[in-house]
């Protein structure tokens, strides 16, 4: 289950970036509380500004928040692409994405929930802030780039000129991912199971639905 989080200091703004400061303390709330209630009045005092000086770069609450999924989507980003380094092997590529995929999500609930649900969704337009949804696709590009290369190794059986079995198979492997990280987080597993069975588990039958099938052995006559 998720360690304890440990609550950061408040950094007052003394100077710089104002931007980049209030980002910075709107995720020390969420990280020290694990919600997002708080207002912006509360964000600009633990940042050390006046109440007004949010609103010159997010008129909205959700437009700071977006940008904080956007941090958690770039941390996701950097793990995944630390986990895949100087990895060969396709399908050795997917299981070291699908640990560390799991555990950021378990490291910080409250911000993997930000990124993913539906408070950044439930906005009236037809998608979720532009801030967001570019930082969650650079995330994803990284497990799409490892079925490609599996697909073209012949690793998974996925077409690699094909862009609709790509995309399923992508999105089949990060449903399963986001899903056990879910389920995990809620405290609804009942399979008996450590966190990293679970995840072991997932991860092998991810890997055999992929898989090309084996060859039929010769019929000797």
């Amino acid at each position: 289950m998720p360690a304890k989080i440990q609550q950061a200091k408040p950094q007052p703004y003394h100077h710089g970036d104002l931007r980049r400061a209030l980002i910075e303390t709107a995720l020390q709330l969420v990280t020290e509380e694990q919600d997002w209630t708080f207002s912006l009045r509360e964000v600009a005092r633990r940042a050390g500004v006046s109440h007004r000086a949010p609103y010159n770069h997010f008129p909205e609450k959700l437009d700071l928040l977006a940008a904080v999924a956007a941090i958690g989507f770039d941390r996701l980003w950097d793990g995944l692409q630390r986990a895949v380094a100087g990895v060969d092997d396709p399908q050795a590529s997917l299981v070291a994405i699908g640990r560390t995929y799991v555990h950021l999500g378990l490291e910080n609930p409250a911000l993997y929930r930000l990124m993913f649900g539906p408070v950044l969704s439930n906005t009236g337009a037809n998608d979720r802030p532009k801030v967001a949804r570019s930082a969650g696709d650079r995330a994803r590009a990284v497990l799409d780039d490892v079925i490609l290369q599996g697909a073209r190794s012949g690793a998974f059986a996925v077409s690699p000129d094909n862009s609709q079995e790509r995309e399923l198979a992508t999105l089949s492997v990060w449903s399963a991912t986001h899903g056990l990280t879910m389920l995990v987080l809620d405290n609804i597993p009942r399979a008996h199971l450590t966190v990293e069975d679970m995840i072991d588990r997932m991860l092998r039958m991810v890997l055999g639905g992929l898989q090309q099938p084996a060859a039929p052995a010769s019929r000797v006559t």
